[in-house]
């Protein structure tokens, strides 16, 4: 069996400090993928790069405090890719990819465009220039995942006030189709709708820290793991843990015949 975590921390000191390095040394995971590090290495504790029984791999940005992406893992891969190629997504720290014999796992962070109409074509320049990615990476015949917030929800079943939001980034008509074209047109699998295709309240990966949105479980299914088909439905085993808060979101662990 292989276990990967996705989890966004917002900020992995925060996370650390709210004791995200002690519950995840008891889930037995294979592979833990972070995403929003607000953090560099200078900023980080010997056991936060690398916990006990982990190695730690990162692609920070380059603008302190800001986004940047993580894996730990058990075993030492055979190649660590830092970035995309595209010099302006590179510098916000938004893709690591770690490649063990035929399997790649990535964490990726896609852009929030919630900020303004300027971040907003920033994430579709980023959703333009990923896809053709996507597309190579599928075509290498590797077994991929790919771990991360996405930033996007795809389907009305994916958040609660999906009526409110139609009009809102991250649930644009445009960001929907795209995650559509991946799965329908390219046979990328997510994976937890592969294992839980109905699922509505208990699917929520992330809630606003504005009003009750906790309280009220009014949330967002914005992290996933997608995954290429031999892999993504090898998945047997799908959870999302909120017993304890260590950021806005909550961490999507997955297992998966090895």
């Amino acid at each position: 069996m292989l276990r990967i975590i996705s989890a966004n921390l917002n900020g992995i000191r925060s996370a650390v400090n709210k004791g995200f390095l002690t519950w995840m040394a008891k889930q037995d995971a294979d592979i833990i993928c972070m995403q929003e590090l607000k953090a560099q290495a200078d900023d980080l504790t010997p056991e936060t790069l690398a916990p006990a029984g982990y190695q730690g791999y990162f692609h920070y940005a380059e603008k302190k405090g800001y986004s940047g992406v993580g894996i730990y893992c058990r075993k030492t891969p055979d190649a660590v890719i830092e970035g995309l190629g595209h010099a302006d997504i590179d510098a916000e720290g938004r893709y690591i990819e770690l490649r063990f014999g035929n399997l790649s796992v990535v964490s990726l962070y896609l852009p929030s465009g919630s900020s303004g109409e300027e971040r907003q074509t920033v994430k579709f320049s980023v959703m333009a220039r990923f896809l053709p990615h996507l597309i190579n990476l599928k075509a290498t015949g590797r077994d991929v995942v790919i771990c991360g917030d996405w930033n996007i929800a795809h389907k009305e079943a994916d958040l609660k006030n999906w009526k409110g939001n139609k009009k809102n980034s991250g649930f644009l008509p445009e960001e929907r189709l795209w995650m559509t074209e991946l799965f329908e047109n390219h046979g990328w699998v997510d994976a937890y709708r592969y294992l839980h295709p109905d699922t509505l309240d208990e699917c929520y990966t992330w809630w606003s820290n504005r009003g009750q949105a906790w309280a009220k479980n009014v949330g967002w299914r914005i992290d996933y793991q997608v995954a290429t088909p031999e892999i993504g439905k090898k998945a047997i085993k799908a959870s999302i843990y909120k017993a304890e808060r260590f950021s806005d979101h909550a961490p999507l662990l997955i297992d998966y015949l090895a």
